[in-house]
């Protein structure tokens, strides 16, 4: 039924749909009902301390034979610029005052680990069948370790460079982010967001340009963008957004309503919330002094100024200072399980490609 079987073949999986590991929004419930429907189920550990990494991975191991995947961030840790932090803060004063808060409160803020010694050490007990990396790749001699457990490697680009620097650094397949994908993009050779390409135009390009299976992800919701993932010359789709409004998803119920009445054109790039650029639904503070702002303090540390706003806000019912991820496609989504998501995908998907195969 799939046009090109590398991506299958190389992670032994029967369904050409990967559900996009995303940090905070879904645990190990998802990666397994992803993975037991046929897909490839993911384990954001990004946000996770060494002990939740290694717990969540065993019950994926306790519950699953099929393969799953492990993502982790390759991020440099941020050097701590307390003018930098005092200056945003001071940006936000209005914001306090309004919600009667003291412009020194705090309250716990999302944290990003990158991947490092004791996360590899993991990777070598446990040996999930795949990692994937966001923002590059880790360094060499943890890299050489990912491979010698056996692990196959997925990368993440925004670029044909991009694309081409991973798999001349060993990377296994890659996957081609488009500008319409929710969440941080994975940004590593460039800093440019005004350049960056979109699905229908990046996945060709990186298909043309390296010789390992290329998957296609940002703006894929359904079928119709699985069935365009492999016209475009894919080996499989990364979804996410779609995923949000399951049961296993881990999101708010302020979450949930924003992603079950977004728009096409409800979301933005924005780099108020981490520091990084990410794409998200438009809410107050983005609409207000974003939602790009070269002020932000340095990725992960600019949401630690936001937590109190955002901690009060939702005790209001009030989304405005949260982080609501989703990609441009989030009007295509629908609630229903984790599995039957990934099920009902593939068969649209495999329908449509074999009505386009058909002579006539």
């Amino acid at each position: 039924m799939w046009p090109n079987r590398k991506l299958l073949d190389l992670i032994g999986i029967d369904l050409p749909i990967i559900q996009a590991p995303m940090a905070g929004a879904n645990d190990s419930a998802m990666a397994i009902a992803v993975s037991e429907a046929g897909g490839l189920g993911s384990l954001p550990c990004a946000m996770l301390d060494a002990a939740k990494t290694r717990a969540e991975l065993g019950v994926i191991r306790q519950q699953t034979a099929k393969p799953v995947n492990v993502n982790f961030f390759c991020h440099k840790p941020a050097t701590p610029d307390s003018d930098r932090e005092a200056a945003w803060r001071r940006n936000l004063a209005t914001y306090y005052e309004e919600l009667g808060l003291d412009t020194s409160s705090s309250a716990p803020a999302a944290n990003r680990v990158p991947f490092d010694e004791v996360t590899c050490e993991i990777v070598e007990d446990l040996k999930p069948e795949v990692v994937s990396f966001h923002f590059g790749l880790p360094v060499e001699l943890l890299f050489r370790r990912v491979k010698a457990a056996g692990c196959r490697v997925l990368g993440n680009a925004t670029t044909v460079e991009e694309a081409r620097w991973l798999e001349d650094n060993g990377c296994d397949a890659i996957i081609a982010q488009g500008y319409e994908a929710g969440g941080h993009r994975g940004m590593f050779l460039t800093e440019d967001i005004a350049t960056q390409a979109g699905t229908f135009a990046l996945v060709p390009q990186v298909v043309d340009a390296v010789k390992v299976p290329v998957i296609a992800a940002g703006g894929i919701a359904d079928g119709r963008g699985v069935a365009a993932a492999f016209a475009l010359g894919a080996a499989g789709a990364q979804v996410g957004t779609a995923y949000l409004l399951t049961p296993e998803s881990k999101i708010s119920d302020l979450h949930r309503t924003a992603i079950g009445t977004a728009r096409d054109d409800g979301t933005a790039v924005t780099n108020l919330f981490s520091g990084r650029p990410a794409r998200g639904l438009m809410n107050r503070i983005m609409r207000e002094i974003g939602p790009m702002s070269d002020m932000t303090p340095a990725f992960p540390t600019a949401g630690g100024a936001l937590a109190p706003l955002k901690a009060a806000a939702e005790a209001r019912g009030a989304s405005d200072f949260t982080s609501l991820w989703s990609g441009q496609a989030a009007g295509l989504c629908y609630e229903t399980g984790s599995g039957e998501l990934t099920r009902r995908q593939a068969e649209d998907a495999g329908r449509r490609l074999q009505a386009l195969a058909l002579p006539g």
